[in-house]
């Protein structure tokens, strides 16, 4: 398949934050390719008219379901979209890739025994395995004749996996004999195949192809869970399990860049799934509106729904352009490195490149859609919180997202940090930007650009002279906060919480601005609501990222530094208000008239 990429020189992973971004720069919903958008359809056929009238099947544990229906997603090749043909895929696309598990969404349950299956086991083998490896098990798996399930957590080891108990005893005929247990195993209960990390002889972190077929593996019960009624979740035990030496999985003390590799793909693919979720709740919500009446008028006429439904709207069109964005970028990368599709190598290097888009998908992706889903809920009033009405199971299924693929807290400290690790070695020019905007605040009397001076009397000028203020603010927090702190500043998680959510907020608005952009250039159907979308939400980031700043500047400064760092924040932030509720009516009318995500792809 032709890379649907627009074809702009490849950015470095962070590089938005330094530098102007130009519409048609970056990937969109509205250029999905033909191919892309059958697929998209496949995907959607399959979840509604296959995966949904078997979940209460699945809810009550019966995983023959699940596995018939992993079987009938080999069939439909939606298994092996990043798999090479050379190993059974189909050898597609990141993008292409992201539009699967988007789709995946509909039924959430199934959705995470898929990605244990698609992302969490296949991906290991793709990135990591040997030829023989490769050969052995991703036939297999991609046909869903074998399931698969990835085991890292412990009871005591869960965003510290590299604090794995686990044990990994070298023998003398070069196997190792694996012991412990892990937990919230995904596909536990029926998996016959597990990518398990352990520590070789008690230090070594490593990883391992076992199969459940071995002496001495078995599964502990179903947990009881607050939602994902219809997965597997269960402990792994390991009791003397001997693994012979060609199923180590990567090398020996090398088991960390399996686990952080992987973790990068399925943060991405998670902000996907959220999307997806976000897109069935607003038509859920949005046809619950215009049926239910109250006080002799359907629910959707009063101003408080509407409010809802267009924030929900707003907030997934932001989210959407960031994810997809964030795909178009790993795929332009891949497509200027000629490589084999057999060498997991670029892939690895390419998703690893944006990993700090991922952390921030999966951070803005998973608290988006919790919102959506508790304003779902709200909307349905009485009827969102009991289970005659999807809404109620759609929001205990959302609360794993905020855990699942490192807590968002660690992806909080992880999405700074990552920047200011690549300004130090010298792959980005941070620091010395950093310097020059410091230059810029400490002469109060100069003007301190924010953006292109000149306007081209677009309707979305002043957002784009609002984004580009936006960058400074993130720049001058970073800058401040490497000074104030250097080495220490891992310590102070509070600061960086701050500075992350500016960053957030930076992205996704700019990802929706140029999305916006690019689509008024196409005439593409709804541009307009997407531009008022657009307004509301560069209006409502400028407040946030306002607040945020303020409260890392006070914590990291005092006297004269901080009044000359509130000054200058003052002085960048010249967001002019605007009336919002006219915006929000428009976008809800529409999202009303529609009954659903009036984004969404036909």
């Amino acid at each position: 398949m032709a890379n649907p990429t627009v074809s702009t020189p490849p950015r470095r992973g962070g590089a938005w934050l330094l530098e102007p971004a130009e519409p048609g720069s970056v990937f969109t919903p509205e250029q999905f390719s033909e191919e892309q958008r059958l697929i998209a359809r496949t995907a959607d056929d399959f979840v509604h008219q296959e995966v949904l009238p078997e979940l209460e099947a699945m809810e009550k544990k019966d995983w023959s379901v699940a596995r018939r229906l992993l079987h009938r997603c080999g069939e439909l090749g939606l298994l092996g979209v990043d798999v090479p043909e050379e190993y059974g895929g189909v050898g597609l696309d990141k993008v292409t890739s992201i539009i699967v598990s988007d789709r995946m969404a509909a039924c959430a349950s199934f959705a995470a025994t898929f990605g244990g299956q698609a992302n969490l086991t296949v991906l290991p083998i793709v990135l990591f395995g040997t030829e023989a490896q490769k050969e052995r098990y991703l036939p297999r798996l991609l046909s869903g004749e074998l399931a698969g399930a990835y085991a890292l957590s412990e009871p005591g080891s869960g965003s510290d996996a590299l604090g794995a108990k686990a044990k990994a005893t070298r023998q003398p005929d070069g196997s190792f004999v694996l012991s412990g247990e892990k937990m919230w195993i995904t596909n536990g209960g029926f998996a016959d195949l597990f990518i398990v990390f352990a520590k070789v002889d008690g230090e070594h972190f490593t990883c391992f192809i076992v199969e459940r077929a071995f002496k001495g593996v078995s599964n502990g019960k179903e947990e009881h869970k607050m939602g994902l009624l219809g997965s597997s979740t269960t402990p792994l035990i390991l009791q003397d399990v001997r693994v012979p030496p060609e199923n180590l999985l990567g090398e020996v003390g090398k088991g960390h860049k399996v686990a952080f590799n992987v973790l990068n793909f399925g943060r991405f693919k998670l902000g996907a799934m959220c999307s997806g979720g976000a897109r069935g709740a607003i038509a859920e919500s949005a046809r619950y509106a215009a049926e239910r009446r109250q006080f002799g008028q359907p629910i959707a006429h009063f101003g408080a729904i509407r409010y809802k439904l267009a924030e929900m709207t707003i907030r997934a069109f932001a989210i959407e352009s960031l994810v997809y964005r964030t795909g178009g970028l790993i795929d332009a990368l891949l497509a200027a490195t000629p490589h084999d599709p057999r060498d997991g190598g670029p892939v690895l290097a390419a998703v690893e490149e944006f990993a700090i888009e991922a952390s921030i998908a999966k951070v803005a992706g998973s608290e988006m859609l919790d919102y959506v889903l508790d304003e779902n809920v709200q909307v349905h009033g009485g009827n969102g919180f009991v289970a005659d009405y999807p809404a109620e199971r759609h929001y205990r299924d959302a609360r794993v997202n905020r855990i699942f693929e490192g807590t968002n807290e660690i992806n909080r400290m992880l999405i700074p940090g990552m920047l200011i690790r690549r300004a130090l070695k010298g792959d980005l020019p941070l620091i010395a930007a950093a310097k020059k905007l410091e230059s810029e605040i400490l002469e109060p009397a100069a003007p301190l650009p924010s953006g292109p001076t000149a306007s081209s009397g677009g309707p979305l000028d002043d957002q784009q002279h609002a984004v580009a203020a936006f960058k400074k603010v993130g720049l001058m927090a970073l800058g401040l906060a490497m000074q104030r702190y250097g080495q220490a500043l891992n310590d102070e998680q509070e600061i960086l919480m701050y500075i992350s959510d500016i960053l957030i907020d930076i992205y996704a608005a700019e990802s929706a601005l140029l999305r916006a952009l690019d689509s008024t250039s196409r005439r593409a159907p709804a541009a307009d609501r997407q531009i008022d979308a657009v307004r509301v939400f560069v209006n409502d980031a400028a407040a946030r990222i306002e607040t945020n700043a303020k409260s890392a500047l006070a914590a990291m400064a005092e006297g004269d530094t901080l009044r000359t760092s509130l000054a200058a924040l003052r002085r960048l932030l010249k967001v002019t208000p605007i009336d919002t509720i006219s915006l929000r009516r428009r976008i809800a009318d529409d999202v009303v008239a529609r009954r659903g995500y009036m984004f969404a792809e036909r």
